[in-house]
């Protein structure tokens, strides 16, 4: 099984099976200990009879987006412009509305390995000004961690500006043992804490994109409170070089938490550019988005378009057919009913499923 990392997490963790965590505690808490490094999650407590009450019918929640061929986004849709399927069958819908006030839990991921060192500085930029004009202290909760072989907590959950904006500004690079510079490593191994798996200790310059996402995911955004979006904005080149965790391990976990990728995929031609590939699968598999910005000026524009699309979604709840509590996975389509809409290629993003809630207690 997974090595804990060294550092402990500045926050309680909360890992349940259901798609809807208890109160979080509170987003604001903080710490002077040393910054923390995310922690595989303890065993969950056992349910309590009033939890199982609560679950006895399982209800799913689904937020899509709704595109043109210019990738403008629509807001006029209406329920009976769109179906639901769960495992190719037609579900009834309890709920179809434009939802653009419930709370978000949102984490910023920041690769600050040797191949973002170039780039770092208008990521951080850029993502300060997305804070400022997105989160609304009254209702929203920011974290940031960075990541290189390990992720790093740099600051929980929390709703104050000031903190978030110095929690990204201390952001640095990372370089590896004997790093001078240029992309010019001189022997040495790379020092610290290990992450979740050992070996990635002994990489130079390693990245683990994967491990940051599923730590992220089941110990970050896993707990936060019940009826929030949940989004993590993933700044990186989508250069995976180490990790225990593979991309369906990251995917599953962000599932699970019912979290949305959106990449920012920036990086060096020095060090082998940017993975699109693999940064379009992460985020179209979770419902999200992949941005490739060329300057500084395009990765402005693309924080203001995960910015409209948070503000232009649409939340459908229904209560599956499927009531078999067996952990399975479910696919998730959404299709367009309405003829017009069809013809006019309109693209529907949404995540590809969720995991079913599970009777089998290990």
């Amino acid at each position: 099984m997974f090595r804990k990392l060294g550092l402990v997490l500045a926050f309680a963790v909360l890992c349940t099976g259901f798609f809807f965590a208890g109160d979080a505690e509170n987003a604001s808490a903080q710490s002077t200990a040393p910054k923390p490094t995310a922690t595989p999650s303890a065993t969950p407590p056992p349910i309590v009879d009033d939890e199982v009450l609560k679950i006895d019918t399982e209800v799913v929640n689904v937020l899509f987006t709704a595109q043109d061929r210019n990738r403008r986004l629509l807001t006029s849709l209406t329920q009976s412009d769109i179906r639901l399927l769960e495992d190719g069958v037609p579900q009834e819908l309890s709920a179809f509305t434009r939802q653009v006030d419930l709370p978000l839990s949102l984490s910023i991921l920041i690769d600050v390995s040797v191949s973002q060192q170039r780039t770092l500085p208008d990521e951080k930029d850029a993502a300060i000004s997305f804070l400022e004009s997105v989160v609304r202290p009254s209702k929203d909760e920011v974290a940031v961690l960075s990541f290189t072989g390990e992720t790093t907590l740099e600051q929980d959950m929390t709703n104050n500006l000031t903190r978030l904006r110095r929690a990204i500004e201390n952001v640095k690079f990372v370089p590896p043992s004997g790093y001078i510079g240029g992309g010019v490593v001189v022997g040495g191994s790379v020092p610290g804490t290990p992450p979740i798996s050992g070996r990635n200790q002994g990489i130079q310059g390693s990245t683990a994109i994967w491990d940051a996402i599923w730590v992220t995911s089941r110990e970050v955004l896993g707990a936060a409170p019940e009826r929030t979006r949940r989004a993590i904005i993933l700044l990186t080149d989508g250069q995976n070089t180490s990790g225990q965790k593979r991309l369906d391990d990251a995917v599953d976990a962000a599932v699970r938490s019912e979290a949305i990728i959106y990449s920012v995929g920036i990086g060096d031609s020095f060090y082998g550019g940017v993975d699109k590939g693999t940064l379009n699968k992460v985020s179209e598999r979770t419902g999200g988005r992949a941005f490739f910005p060329r300057d500084e000026n395009e990765l402005r524009q693309a924080f203001k378009q995960i910015e409209e699309e948070m503000r232009s979604q649409y939340l459908l709840a229904y209560e599956p057919s499927n009531q078999n509590r067996d952990g399975s996975f479910r696919k998730i389509e959404i299709q367009l009913v309405n003829p017009a809409l069809k013809d006019q290629k309109i693209k529907l993003t949404h995540r590809q499923g969720y995991f079913a809630k599970s009777d089998n207690k290990k």
